[in-house]
Formats: C-alpha cells, sequence, structure tokens
C-alpha cells in the first residue's frame, strides 16, 4: 500500500503578498456619529458569489479513449453531421456513466444484458421511442466500430432487439392539407415568393430540413428538372422537381432573390445558399420554423405542423399513389430500406381503396 506524500505549501504569490499588507496596514477608522443633517451613505451592495454547478464525473479511461476515438472517426471518415456526433456522444455517455456506477471500467467487460437493461431503463424513464432506438444505433455503430479497429472481438449489440413496438407511425397532413398549406401563400412581396417558393420545395421533394437549407444555386439542374441534394454522409442524390415546385423555385431564384440579396448590409458577402432571409443572409433551421408556423396558421392547420412532417407526407402520399418503397427510398436518401417501411403503416381506409381498386373479387 503506498503511502500518500504529504502535499507542499504552496507560498504566496508576490501580487497577494502586496494585497494582504496593504489591507492589514490600512485599519478599518473608527465610526463617529455622522453630524447632524448630514445625509446619510448609501449601503454597499455586494453582490451574492453563485455557486458554479458541479461538473459530471468523468469517465474510466477505457471509456474516455474509446468514445474519442469512435466520434473521430464517425465525424471524419464517416461523415456524420455535428447533430449526429453531438447525439452519439450524449448517448453513450449516459450509457457509460451509468455503467461505471455499477464497476463496469470498460467496452471489454459489457455485454448484451447490460446494454438491452440500459434500453428498458430509458424507455422507463420516458424518452422518446425515436430517443430510444437512436440509442440503439449509437451503440451499434459504436461496437461495429471497436470490432472493426480490432479493439473487441466480440460484439454484445449484434443481438439487441430493435425497439420496433415502441416506433411511433409518422404522422402525415392528407393531400388536401398539404395542398392548402402551399395555396394560401399568395400575394406580390418578396417574401410571400420565397414561402411559396420554400413550401413548394420542401413539399415537393421530400428534403430534410439541412438538405433544403443547404440548397446551392449550382445544385439545381433546371434542364434535367432535378436538384441535387447532399443528406446525411455527405451523401449526395437527386430529386425531381414537379412543375409547380419548378416554377416557384424559378420564379424566386430570377426575381426574389436577388432583392433580398441586394438588401444585405454593405460589407456581408452574398450566401451561397438558394433560401435567404428578409436581411438577405442564409435561411436557418429557426428561421424555417417560424415561416412555417406562420404559412399553417395561416391554412387553419394550427400549431402541430413542423418541419419534418412536410418530409413525413411527401413519402406518405407518394406510397398512397403507387410509388414503390424501393424508390420512396432512394428519394429521402435512406441508406436501410427498414429505414423507409415504417412509412407502410397507414390507415384502414386507404388499404380498404386499395383492396377495392386491386382485387379482382373485392
Amino acid at each position: 500500500m503506498t503511502e500518500s506524500l504529504p502535499t507542499p505549501e504552496i507560498p504566496p504569490s508576490p501580487s497577494r503578498a502586496r494585497a494582504k499588507a496593504a489591507s492589514q496596514s490600512t485599519a478599518k477608522p473608527a465610526s463617529h456619529p455622522a453630524p447632524q443633517g448630514a445625509p446619510k451613505r448609501a449601503a454597499k451592495h455586494t453582490p451574492k458569489r453563485t455557486r458554479s454547478a458541479p461538473e459530471p464525473p468523468s469517465l474510466p479511461a477505457g471509456f474516455t479513449r474509446s468514445l474519442e476515438e469512435f466520434l473521430f472517426h464517425l465525424e471524419l471518415v464517416r461523415g456524420a453531421s455535428p447533430r449526429t456526433v453531438g447525439a452519439y456522444r450524449s448517448d453513450l455517455h449516459t450509457l457509460f456513466r451509468r455503467l461505471a456506477e455499477s464497476g463496469v471500467r470498460g467496452p471489454a467487460h459489457i455485454d448484451t444484458n447490460m446494454l438491452r437493461a440500459h434500453l428498458i431503463a430509458l424507455h422507463e424513464w420516458g424518452r422518446r421511442a425515436s430517443s430510444v432506438a437512436r440509442a440503439r444505433s449509437a451503440l451499434r455503430t459504436y461496437f461495429a466500430f471497436l470490432l472493426d479497429e480490432g479493439i473487441l472481438t466480440d460484439d454484445p449489440s449484434r443481438e439487441l432487439p430493435a425497439p420496433r413496438g415502441w416506433l411511433r407511425i409518422p404522422r402525415a397532413l392528407t393531400e388536401e392539407q398539404a395542398q392548402a398549406l402551399i395555396e394560401k401563400i399568395h400575394g406580390k412581396d418578396l417574401l410571400a415568393g420565397r414561402d411559396r417558393a420554400l413550401m413548394e420545395c420542401a413539399y415537393g421533394t421530400g428534403a430534410r430540413v439541412s438538405e433544403l437549407l443547404g440548397l446551392q444555386l449550382q445544385d439545381c439542374l433546371w434542364e434535367e428538372r432535378l436538384v441535387r441534394l447532399v443528406g446525411k454522409g455527405r451523401r449526395v442524390r437527386l430529386v425531381p422537381l414537379g412543375t409547380p415546385a419548378l416554377k416557384a423555385l424559378a420564379d424566386y431564384t430570377r426575381v426574389v432573390r436577388p432583392a433580398l440579396v441586394a438588401s444585405r448590409k454593405r460589407g456581408i458577402e452574398e450566401p451561397d445558399v438558394v433560401f435567404l432571409n428578409a436581411r438577405g443572409g442564409a435561411l436557418t433551421r429557426m428561421g424555417f420554423w417560424k415561416i412555417l408556423r406562420k404559412r399553417a396558421r395561416e391554412a387553419g392547420l394550427g400549431d402541430g405542423v413542423h418541419p419534418h412532417l412536410l418530409r413525413h407526407s411527401y413519402a406518405t402520399h407518394m406510397l398512397h399513389r403507387g410509388a414503390s418503397l424501393r424508390v420512396v427510398q432512394e428519394l429521402l436518401g435512406h441508406s436501410r430500406l427498414a429505414t423507409t417501411q415504417i412509412y407502410t403503416s397507414v390507415d384502414e381506409a386507404y388499404l380498404r381503396s386499395v383492396h377495392q381498386r386491386c382485387h379482382p373479387r373485392s
């Protein structure tokens, strides 16, 4: 058993020593009553010191080292977005902290039962089904990386069951609601023209918000009637534009966008992206959400419309009209067909209509 060495006393710095001497030499004068009629001196207000929040406990070295290597691989090799890297970091850190409290010191000591218990705990803590599914995805990706690097020889997440029963069926607008959302945007002002093009492209391409806001002018292939979208992992795909979306986007880039660019402050460079805000800068996610909320209210759709709902509606309406699941997968940019299959859970009325139309003895 090693003895702990006594901590040596650290002499005070010269500046602190001088400050202490000065405070000791300046004695506090005796208090004398103030002359009658003299104004009272206001009491000096001393702000209260706020106690800083405690830092989260550090992880064992085995977890910390493998986590940083994995996140480096995720960002620079696989090209994951900062949001994905941050989400995976949070998911894995939650697991590692929980296991470290139980005495687990590194990934080599983790088994399938521990991972299964962790996912069940997340569900019982009230986490959304999509968050639990993302945590499972983070675990699978992390252990696959450790296996490829030779750090582990067995993957404890391989037999981890998918929480299919926990996943919610995506809500979608009806075709009439989607039409109303777009058609209610009218007027000749600049922002109406921008918002019309924005909604046409969001619903007409099924693009993610990040893909839509990252769309650049050179990504608009006018003759081919396509747009080039850069999705997760920097994967590029080409998506067709329908006639209404093509016209709205062409009108916007020809008339509205140059006017918005001209309104920006002097010295600010023109953004490369297609969609701009009212000041001529690049439109942000929050800006897009505010526009969608405003236009949804005007169309009588209430406050439940969110940006990803247009993507859900795009996929659902394509499948309802006969598109194959494989085609919708390509258009949405899903790397796995299983991700697209969630849109096949449709309402009973639609199933009944398909049966009556397609079955010979319906």
